[in-house]
């Protein structure tokens, strides 16, 4: 085994585990979390292995699941319980090391180089913090061990998830014999898009692709290319910071619409109030951003349209009135008039506010100082106490969205 020693923590079907912890006359039963079946949002957000047996997964229609199951429990999400729980099982990896690096809500990597003879071997501490983790919050926790973040994230996803003991370890002695025969669609970072070009090339497996010269895929795919490549060997160069959770490249806000929108004046108020709640997120990390991106979706499942697409703002900005022009030029460029049943917006190329203070006019002044006023009564009465007479019209989704967490009821 090489010196460092990673592991990555995955947390089982974590939102069905959380309510299950929170009702435990749930457990044993087939437990679904998903939004409102009434609306777009009744979609299958995590599911028991009770449900899984079923062959109910993630992604799914609520209606589909059922039919499926007829006797599933559905059970409406809670972001913020999800939250906490996630807080409570990051301090639980805390005691065992301080190189923690949450990877999502329910995925954390822990670098424990050093700790092997102090608190045992590997199969030791990941037992231990399972049964730290079981114990404090009745969730399974499923554990990868590599040598770097990408053996980790490997070692969890293709057989921890399936062993016994929960608990599997990768190796750059062992990585190629246990991973060649994987579907290349296995390997991290191969999308539905890209294993549809290896297949168009014959690579079936990741075998496959590391027999592949390491040029070849460099002069085809780029930069990206040459990573899949060393994906592939399991080497990875990555490590884990623990400051760089804190060093956000770019805050957005994505939204699944509870119909299909197919007004354009429908489509750019939501895209308006999207602006206004990225431009505050902004504001509140004392920081401005520089590129928008704007992402939308079609409505077609069988036949996926939209795009995703980014400006440059002539200065960096977390002001609606500077952003949203940006937003308006992208969707009226790109949209091809079908309609969507999601957008996203986001600002990246955060910088700190204070660099924008030198450069402002007297009109910019008197603008920032009124967004500062109005965020100042949002903040202490909710986002409904001020907001745009545009938000009453059909389309809206501010009152629908105000006082959700990532969509969902917190």
């Amino acid at each position: 085994m090489g010196n460092s020693i990673i592991f990555l923590a995955d947390m089982e079907s974590f939102y069905a585990s959380v309510e299950v912890s929170c009702n435990p006359s749930l457990r044993g039963k087939p437990v679904a979390v998903c939004g409102d079946p009434a609306l777009r949002h009744g979609i299958i957000l995590a599911a028991s292995r009770e449900a899984k047996a079923y062959g109910i997964k993630t992604g799914q229609p609520a209606w589909e699941a059922r039919r499926m199951c007829p006797w599933i429990v559905f059970v409406h999400p809670r972001m913020q319980t999800y939250i906490d729980y996630s807080l409570r099982i990051t301090r639980i990896f805390e005691q065992f090391t301080d190189r923690v690096f949450p990877y999502s809500i329910d995925e954390q990597f822990l670098d424990l180089t050093g700790v092997l003879g102090i608190l045992g071997s590997p199969t030791e501490i990941a037992t231990a913090l399972n049964k730290r983790i079981w114990e404090a919050t009745g969730i399974r926790c499923r554990i990868g061990m590599g040598e770097n973040l990408l053996q980790a994230k490997m070692a969890c996803d293709c057989f921890a998830k399936k062993s016994p003991d929960a608990f599997f370890e990768l190796s750059s002695a062992n990585y190629a014999r246990h991973t060649r025969n994987l579907p290349i669609g296995s390997l991290f970072g191969v999308g539905h898009r890209m294993e549809r070009n290896f297949w168009r090339i014959g690579v079936r497996t990741i075998g496959h692709l590391a027999g592949l010269p390491r040029e070849m895929l460099r002069r085809r795919w780029g930069v990206n290319g040459e990573v899949l490549w060393l994906n592939a060997h399991g080497i990875d160069y990555s490590s884990i910071d623990p400051d760089a959770a804190s060093e956000q490249k770019g805050i957005g806000h994505t939204a699944t619409l509870p119909r299909d929108y197919w007004k354009q004046e429908e489509i750019e108020l939501v895209l308006l109030e999207m602006t206004e709640e990225v431009c505050r997120r902004v504001r509140r990390e004392a920081k401005v951003g520089s590129t928008v991106h704007l992402y939308c979706r079609g409505a077609d499942f069988d036949l996926p349209s939209g795009f995703s697409r980014q400006k440059k703002l002539p200065e960096a900005a977390a002001s609606v009135m500077e952003v949203y022009p940006a937003v308006l030029y992208l969707f009226r460029k790109h949209w091809d008039r079908k309609p969507l049943r999601a957008v996203g917006i986001s600002l990246t190329g955060l910088t700190a506010y204070r660099q924008l203070q030198l450069t402002f006019s007297d009109y910019r002044s008197g603008e920032e100082a009124l967004t500062r006023a109005i965020d100042r009564v949002q903040e202490r009465f909710g986002k409904t106490s001020i907001f745009r007479a545009s938000s009453l019209n059909p389309g809206a989704q501010l009152f629908q969205r105000s006082g959700k967490i990532g969509g969902h009821d917190s």
